[in-house]
């Protein structure tokens, strides 16, 4: 049976060289208007990402993906999008840019509880 609340998510991906447009999933960024949620999981395994790209800089990509998770838990200190409205927080964060984060379209879905979502699609998509 299908779940009773509409989610949007975006994956989030690695791409070391834009211009070759290879990526490596290391998130999930999901969010439910309905019930307020809007959070973020990501995980850097240092050997999988140094396998992928053998200069991968752990280091940089863990402040980036940190910021990411800054905005989206609406922490002021990390930019202005910040403060904004948990909506506009996620389509900042699930926007297309040009780095070497990059983010997959939004796909959306129904489930009864995010938190448990939000760990099945982690699973599904990036820690497999």
């Amino acid at each position: 049976m299908q779940g009773k609340h509409l989610f949007e998510y975006s994956i989030i991906r690695y791409v070391p060289k834009v211009e070759r447009g290879e990526a490596i999933n290391l998130g999930i960024i999901m969010f439910c208007k309905e019930l307020g949620y809007l959070k973020l999981k990501y995980k850097l395994d240092k050997v999988r990402l140094r396998a992928f790209h053998c200069d991968a800089d752990i280091d940089n990509l863990e402040m980036h993906l940190r910021s990411f998770e800054l905005v989206s838990i609406g922490d002021e200190t990390a930019f202005g999008i910040a403060s904004l409205e948990q909506t506009f927080r996620f389509r900042w964060l699930a926007s297309k840019r040009s780095t070497i984060l990059q983010t997959s379209e939004i796909h959306p879905g129904f489930c009864d509880d995010p938190d448990e979502m939000l760990a099945h699609l982690f699973k599904e998509l990036v820690d497999c």
